[in-house]
C-alpha cells in the first residue's frame, strides 16, 4: 500500500526540532531548539545506530541467521537492538548496570530477550562489570556477537549519515552550536563531523555528569577517578573510542540534581516527554550558552516513560535529595567562600624540594599541578613520602614523574552530600568552573565546613 513501510525500522529518524521557550531564562540571548530523538520507534536515539551495528556484524560474517546479539547497555541502545532483533529474527542478551531503571529492564524483557543486571559501582575491568559480563556471555554463547557500541565505528558513522544531514536540512544550516550528552560519544562525533564539514564555524559541545571521567580526559587529557552518579545514558568510567575528541569544542559538567530538575521542567513546562539525559543536555546547554547570542540545537535522547519510577517519582527524588525544597548541606561554592586561604599550586617542572617547602609553608597536604592553564594532576604528601622512601624521587628532581590523577573534579554548584561521596573514593576533589581551577578540597575541608555550620 502506498505510504506503508516494510517494517518499523523505516520509521527511524526524521524526528521533530522544537524551540524551547518556557525553560529558557528571560535573559537568555540566543535561541535553543530540542531535537526530539525520544520520538524514534523504540524511544531513543539508539535506534539510529542499532541497525548499523547489526549490518556491520552481518557484513563481517560474525552474525549469521539465527545468531544472538549481545550488548552492554544502559538500556536505550538495548531497546533499539531488541527492535532490530525482532524484525530480523535474532536472539539477544542485554547486560545492564543496576542503576538502569526498572522500566528499561522491563522494556527489554518485553521483547522476549534475556537481561542480565550487574553492579555499577565497580571498575570497568572488574569481571562483575556489565562490560566484562557481556564479553563473557558473547564468548560462551554459540553464534553470538558482541556489538560493542562504545568501540564500533559504525556508531558515529550512522550519525554522520543520518543525524547530521537531518539537522542541516531542518535548520537550513543556520545553527551555530550542537549540544548533547556524552555517552558513547557517537552522536556528537558523527553528526558534529558532518555539520563542521558544511559549516566549520559550528561549535560542538558535550555535556558530562559530575562523576564521569570523560570531561577531564577531553579538557585536560587526564584519566581521573570516576565515581557513582544517578543519571543514566551519559557519562563513562572509561574512554569510548567512538568519541572523537577533536570534534568537540568544549565540554560542560552538570550534576544529578540539575539533570533531574530540568527533566521535570521539560515535561511540565514544554510538554516534551523526555528522560534524564535530555534534562542533562538542556541544563548543560543553558549553562554553556549563557551570555551568548547563538542558535543552539540540543539533543533529547530518550523518553520520560523509562524513568517514571525515578525522576518522576517524588519519593525517589526526595530520598536522593534532589527536590528543590529539601534542605541541603550547601554547595562547594559555600565551602570555598568560607575559606580564607587562596589556592596554592605547583608546576610540573618545580623541584620536589620546592614543593615540599610550599606545602609546609601553607600547611597543606596536597597541591594541584598546573602548567599555565593546563591541569596536570595533583601531588600529595603520601605520594611524596612513598617516592622519597623508595628512592624513586630526589629532592632536586622535578615533580613531573610523580604527579598523580587520583582525584575527582566537581563544580561550584556540586552539593556537599555528593562531595562527601566523591571523597570516599578519591584523595581530593578539584573544583573547576569552565576553564578555571577554583580550589582543591580534601576530607578535612568538608569536616571543617560542617563543623562551622553546626557552631554558626
Amino acid at each position: 500500500m502506498k505510504g506503508g513501510l516494510d517494517n518499523i525500522l523505516g520509521a527511524v529518524g526524521r524526528t521533530a526540532l522544537v524551540r524551547l521557550q518556557r525553560v529558557v531564562p528571560g535573559d537568555f540571548q540566543g535561541e535553543l531548539y530540542g531535537k526530539c530523538e525520544f520520538l524514534n520507534p523504540s524511544g531513543s536515539s539508539g535506534d539510529r545506530i542499532a541497525e548499523a551495528l547489526v549490518d556491520d556484524a552481518e557484513r563481517q560474517g560474525a552474525l549469521k541467521p539465527g545468531g544472538t546479539l549481545v550488548e552492554a547497555t544502559s538500556g536505550n541502545t538495548g531497546a533499539a537492538l531488541a527492535l532490530v532483533a525482532a524484525v530480523r529474527g535474532y536472539g539477544a542478551v542485554f547486560v545492564v548496570p543496576d542503576k538502569a531503571s526498572p522500566e528499561k529492564v522491563a522494556a527489554l524483557r518485553a521483547f522476549g530477550h534475556r537481561v542480565v543486571v550487574c553492579p555499577s559501582a565497580v571498575e570497568p575491568s572488574d569481571p562483575r562489570s556489565h562490560h566484562a559480563v557481556a564479553r563473557k556471555i558473547a564468548e560462551d554463547t554459540p553464534g553470538a556477537v558482541l556489538l560493542r557500541q562504545h568501540h564500533n565505528p559504525a556508531n558515529p558513522e550512522a550519525h554522520y549519515r543520518t543525524t547530521g544531514p537531518e539537522l542541516w536540512d531542518q535548520t537550513g544550516g543556520e545553527l551555530d552550536v550542537l549540544v548533547g550528552g556524552l555517552g558513547t560519544g557517537g552522536t556528537l562525533s558523527g553528526a558534529g563531523r558532518y555539520l563542521k564539514e558544511r559549516k566549520p564555524s559550528i561549535k560542538v559541545v558535550g555535556v558530562d555528569p559530575v562523576g564521569s571521567l570523560v570531561h577531564d580526559f577531553v579538557k585536560h587529557g587526564l584519566l581521573t577517578r570516576a565515581f557513582p552518579y544517578k543519571v543514566e545514558g551519559i557519562g563513562e568510567d572509561f574512554f569510548p573510542s567512538t568519541l572523537d575528541a577533536k570534534v568537540l569544542d568544549d565540554v560542560v559538567r552538570v550534576d544529578d540534581r540539575e539533570c533531574f530538575l530540568m527533566t521535570r521542567e521539560l515535561v511540565r513546562r514544554e510538554g516534551l516527554f523526555c528522560g534524564g539525559s535530555a534534562g542533562a543536555a538542556v541544563a548543560g546547554a543553558l549553562k554553556w550558552a549563557r551570555g551568548r547570542k547563538e542558535k543552539c540545537v540540543v539533543l533529547l535522547p530518550d523518553g520520560a516513560g523509562r524513568y517514571l519510577s525515578k525522576v518522576f517519582n517524588d519519593d525517589w527524588m526526595r530520598e536522593n535529595g534532589f527536590l528543590a525544597e529539601d534542605k541541603t548541606l550547601g554547595t562547594v561554592r559555600e565551602l570555598l567562600a568560607g575559606r580564607a586561604q587562596n589556592l596554592v599550586t605547583a608546576r610540573s617542572d618545580d623541584t620536589l624540594r620546592h614543593v615540599i617547602g610550599t606545602m609546609k609553608a601553607h600547611g597543606i597536604s596536597q597541591v594541584p599541578v598546573l602548567d599555565g592553564d593546563q591541569l596536570r594532576g595533583i601531588l600529595s604528601e603520601v605520594t611524596v613520602l612513598r617516592n622519597l622512601v623508595s628512592g624513586e624521587a630526589h629532592l632536586d628532581s622535578t615533580i613531573a614523574p610523580i604527579v598523580e590523577t587520583d582525584y575527582a573534579t566537581v563544580t561550584p554548584d556540586t552539593r556537599i552530600d555528593l562531595l562527601q561521596n566523591v571523597l570516599a573514593d578519591a584523595k581530593a576533589a578539584l573544583v573547576i568552573d569552565g576553564p578555571a581551577l577554583l580550589g582543591i578540597i580534601a576530607k578535612i575541608d568538608v569536616i571543617d565546613y560542617l563543623a562551622r555550620r553546626v557552631t554558626a
